[in-house]
């Protein structure tokens, strides 16, 4: 059996990496690895709002592929678009995945949500099955849009050394596109509230967000968060090998990658609303929360023994982790079902 990969174009790209491509890739390589045959099909285009152009080609696409194949469709490039997707739902076997509900990308206007939620749910309706990237995802995308089952498939997570710190404290790391929904405004909130106490943050992402840099500017935080644009491979090691703690202040997730990134290298870590990627691996904030951030970040810098003990939460859950292997094995078994 021949599965049809239909992802957004770009996948590769390593000035714009994200948890949702590198999902997309590690598990191509993954089905292969256990002997399937996949056709990657990307469709370039400003996904989940295409042009024409990319309209076109995805039309062609779908259109190309033989009657009763089993096609497996990024939700970022299915959910948009259901009059193009659902007239396929009668004669190919249809499976979205979703990494993110389109709806829940922060700062859209109330209008647009509504439309590309009204769209989601017509084209997760239509598909022969749904995936979702956690439990906690899954179930809530069956309710949203009253689907009977989605299965979850989370992602895996490459081994990695314990990372050797700074000085055990003071180096802060953020791994995240620079958008809305990644909170780098409540990061720098919160760490503007700690000034008095030494410390330096790496954000590290794609992404030129004038209102963060303006909030960077505004508090004088310029030589203590530093903006080093996306890294990928031996930089990114370095970078979570140099960390001390890892911060992920997003205001929404469907499982949140770098924060096992870094649970595998045994950094302790404060997030939020990734409740399945950090399971009791750290501290679990509200999304949003400021002054909970501010104060966990004063603790952290000051209480050596809390340090001790997020470091062994962090260490312990590094050996529960899966793998890549792990998630596509997973996968297969949904889309052999």
């Amino acid at each position: 059996m021949t599965l049809h990969f239909v992802l957004p174009g770009g996948v590769d790209d390593p000035t714009s990496p994200s948890g949702g491509n590198t999902y997309d890739r590690r598990v191509v390589q993954g089905l292969r690895s256990l002997g399937g045959v996949v056709r990657e099909i990307a469709v370039p285009g400003t996904w989940p709002q295409p042009d024409d152009t990319a309209r076109a080609d995805l039309v062609n696409a779908l259109g190309g592929i033989e009657d009763g194949a089993v096609v497996l469709l990024d939700g970022l490039v299915a959910c948009g678009v259901p009059d193009i997707v659902v007239p396929h739902a009668n004669r190919l076997r249809l499976v979205v995945l979703v990494h993110l509900p389109l709806a829940d990308e922060t700062g859209l206007p109330p209008a647009v949500a509504a439309r590309l939620d009204a769209a989601e749910r017509e084209c997760l309706r239509a598909a022969t099955t749904v995936v979702a990237t956690s439990p906690s995802a899954a179930r809530h995308l069956a309710a949203r849009h009253g689907l009977p089952e989605v299965h979850a498939v989370a992602p895996g997570t490459n081994p990695a050394p314990l990372a050797t710190g700074t000085d055990g404290v003071s180096r802060l790391l953020c791994v995240a596109s620079l958008t809305p929904r990644k909170g780098h405004d409540v990061l720098v909130e919160a760490l503007a509230a700690v000034t008095d106490l030494p410390w330096t943050c790496a954000f590290v992402g794609p992404g030129r967000s004038t209102a963060v840099r303006d909030l960077i500017a505004r508090h004088d935080l310029a030589d203590r968060i530093h903006l080093t644009g996306p890294l990928t491979g031996v930089p990114l090691d370095h970078a979570y090998a140099e960390a001390d703690l890892f911060v992920l202040p997003s205001r929404a997730e469907t499982y949140g990658m770098v924060v096992t990134e870094a649970l595998a290298r045994g950094i302790p870590v404060m997030a939020s609303a990734v409740p399945d990627a950090l399971g009791s691996g750290g501290l679990l904030l509200p999304p949003g929360d400021v002054a909970a951030l501010a104060r966990a970040l004063r603790r952290w810098l000051t209480d050596d023994r809390w340090r001790r003990d997020l470091r062994v939460l962090a260490q312990t859950r590094r050996t529960g982790l899966s793998t890549w292997d792990d998630a596509a094995a997973a996968l297969a078994a949904v889309l052999d079902g």
